[in-house]
């Protein structure tokens, strides 16, 4: 498997499948215990499945960016990824107002699971982006 950006390895092979599996797996136990404890979803702005798919290629886009710098420049990786990890910040403000300016019963469960679901995402990606700092070159 190639991504046409840049060569990968096995081992981002094998990332990007335990990361595509992870996502699957996450995504099915949240929508279990939202099944489970009668919440409904009926009202909210964005359902489970389309954010964790924002989420999931967001997050994938910001890995294979951060793949790609450290293969050209190495340098520049931690700046690179401020600024996808502040555009991500951007569009999510933008998909997360209707979510604040709602005033349904559900909103304040929305809103804690938008915000929950950006902070688990951003925490992954800057760990991952951590231990790629932390290699030898």
């Amino acid at each position: 498997m190639n991504f046409l950006l840049f060569k990968t390895s096995k081992q981002q092979q094998l990332g990007l499948v335990f990361w595509i599996a992870l996502l699957s797996i996450s995504c099915l136990v949240h929508q279990f215990v939202f099944d489970s404890t009668g919440i409904a979803q009926d009202s909210f702005s964005y359902s489970l499945v389309s954010l964790y798919l924002f989420f999931g290629v967001f997050s994938t886009v910001l890995m294979a960016i951060v793949f790609r710098v450290r293969s050209r420049n190495f340098d520049l990786l931690g700046m690179s990824f401020l600024i996808v990890t502040t555009l991500k910040m951007l569009i999510c403000f933008l998909l997360v107002r209707p979510i604040l300016k709602s005033t349904t019963v559900s909103a304040s469960i929305e809103k804690t699971n938008f915000f929950v679901m950006f902070i688990v995402f951003l925490a992954i990606e800057t760990v991952v982006t951590i231990r790629i700092l932390n290699e030898k070159q």
